[in-house]
């Protein structure tokens, strides 16, 4: 089989009602594809509108549905008269038969009625009066019936993606609160390792800080951009790890040779060993985030994409970087309280399941350094269809 690139578009409802995870957990979990893609949007006009024509359009949407739905994507995708935005994030999935794997998970617009066992059934509405007039309709998520419908929305929405996705500023009911704050979250590779609801589930838990998600980027991270990420941390890695692994050196030695080791012993192994193990743990966090051991990779290849994957996520509000601290938990699992983030999910202080700034200005720094502004939808559109 032939590989396939098939979408799905959150709706701002189910933004809103900060279902996002469960939808994305149920996704990952149940097509086993790949996530390759994210990106939000604050659709135009224009955008709105040839997406509402495209869908009234096509003969393979259900009839009955179909300009139901092209007067859905109308009202509730469009910006507000003063120009704010509605958020609709954008997942593209890449495997076999990705379209018909996303459908069936995503389900039919009745499932709603009684069912919970896909997407729809949990997370949509599609409620008819007793004439059969349809009285409430909110389908959580969009996706194409077919690979050709795929295509062509992919290609609109890709058109369109540099100018109306993003990380979304003026966003609706964000762009009036005063004090408004960024941060940033980073859903770590381990979390990607097998297909599972774990990103979904992180997604949750960060869900009750009650802030607006307002940017998001599917990373793999380059050496380079580590580097700069985790820089800062390489002299206090050689600082507080040098001190302990002088110690512990010294133990040995004592215990081998029978006696204390000399000032000029320790001096030494603090002049050598200290910062080589330093240096160790800092690659070991370079490699976890990257997928690569950075001493073995030359020079200019450490621009190029890394080997693992890892999802970035910017948040917005009032003190949006204590509260998602906060939900997130001490960098040591182990210490974190239940129902945080690191308790749930964190194995050890590297691999402890995501990662959130711990100031404003460093949000700035990190939201720049992984250019979770940059657009990756169309350069996947590209892949598959230029």
């Amino acid at each position: 089989m032939s590989k396939e690139l098939g979408y799905v578009l959150v709706t701002p409802y189910t933004l809103r009602k900060s279902r996002t995870g469960g939808v994305l957990g149920r996704l990952l979990s149940t097509t086993g594809l790949d996530l390759v893609a994210a990106r939000m949007f604050g659709p135009s006009e224009e955008l709105v509108r040839r997406h509402a024509e495209l869908v009234r359009n096509e003969d393979e949407v259900w009839p009955e549905i179909r300009e139901v739905l092209s007067e859905y994507i109308t009202r509730e995708f469009a910006p507000t008269e003063d120009g704010q935005v509605h958020r609709v994030l954008m997942l593209l999935f890449e495997g076999d038969n990705a379209v018909r794997k996303l459908r069936d998970a995503i389900g039919g617009f009745e499932d709603s009625v009684e069912s919970a066992d896909t997407i729809r059934g949990t997370f949509g509405d599609y409620i008819k009066a007793n004439d059969g007039t349809i009285t409430y309709f909110e389908p959580a998520v969009l996706a194409a019936p077919t690979a050709e419908i795929a295509a062509k929305t992919l290609e609109l929405w890709s058109e369109f993606s540099a100018a109306d996705g993003g990380i979304l500023d003026n966003a609706i009911r964000l762009a009036d609160e005063e004090d408004v704050q960024k941060t940033l979250v980073i859903i770590k590779p381990d979390n990607f390792t097998f297909p599972s609801s774990r990103p979904g589930n992180i997604m949750d838990i960060f869900s009750r800080s009650g802030l607006r998600l307002i940017g998001a980027k599917l990373l793999r991270m380059s050496l380079a951009e580590a580097l700069e990420f985790y820089g800062p941390v390489q002299p206090v890695l050689r600082e507080k790890l040098g001190g302990m692994a002088v110690e512990r050196a010294c133990k040995v030695l004592n215990e081998e040779f029978g006696f204390e080791m000399p000032a000029e012993v320790t001096d030494a192994l603090a002049g050598s060993l200290g910062p080589c193990f330093g240096d160790h743990q800092f690659y070991s966090i370079m490699n976890f985030m990257t997928g690569q051991w950075a001493p073995d990779i030359s020079a200019d290849d450490t621009i190029a994409e890394g080997k693992v994957r890892c999802m970035t996520l910017v948040y917005a509000g009032e003190n949006a970087v204590e509260k998602i601290r906060g939900i997130l938990g001490p960098t040591d699992p182990s210490k974190a309280a239940p129902g945080s983030v690191r308790k749930e999910f964190g194995t050890d202080i590297m691999v402890n399941a995501a990662h959130a700034s711990d100031s404003p200005e460093n949000a700035l720094r990190e939201i720049g350094i992984l250019k979770v502004e940059e657009d990756t939808i169309k350069r996947w559109y590209e892949r598959y269809y230029a």
